[in-house]
């Protein structure tokens, strides 16, 4: 039951995304800011995490988990470290997401031939 729940909630996230981009006049770049703010929000009211627990991967996987893991590792931080948390909570909890997406953009860039105009 638990890849159910992932695939619904997964799935509901991309058609809200879908719906933006279809209905409104947000680009991409702006619907994406949307959602990790929006997960940021949820995650530091406590909100998403219950989503979280309900669907898994299915609520951490898009971006409105990356935004619900900033906001996890900040309130992480927060407590150990004090205010000092806020700055080094954030990067620390989405090191290794943020070190793959570096990595395979380099190296996509580096097997790729550029369009010449």
């Amino acid at each position: 039951m638990s890849y159910v729940n992932a695939f619904v909630v997964g799935g509901l996230i991309c058609v809200i995304a879908q719906i933006l981009i279809d209905k409104t006049k947000l680009t991409n770049p702006k619907i994406l800011v949307l959602f990790v703010v929006s997960g940021c929000i949820l995650g530091g009211l406590g909100i998403y995490e219950k989503l979280v627990d309900f669907a898994g991967a299915g609520a951490t996987v898009p971006l409105l988990g990356f935004g619900y893991s900033l906001s996890k590792g900040v309130i992480e931080e927060v407590d150990k470290l004090g205010i000092m948390g806020v700055f080094s909570g954030g990067l620390k909890a989405t090191a290794g997401g943020i070190s793959v997406a570096l990595f395979f953009s380099t190296l996509a860039s580096a097997l790729t031939l550029p369009n010449k105009k």
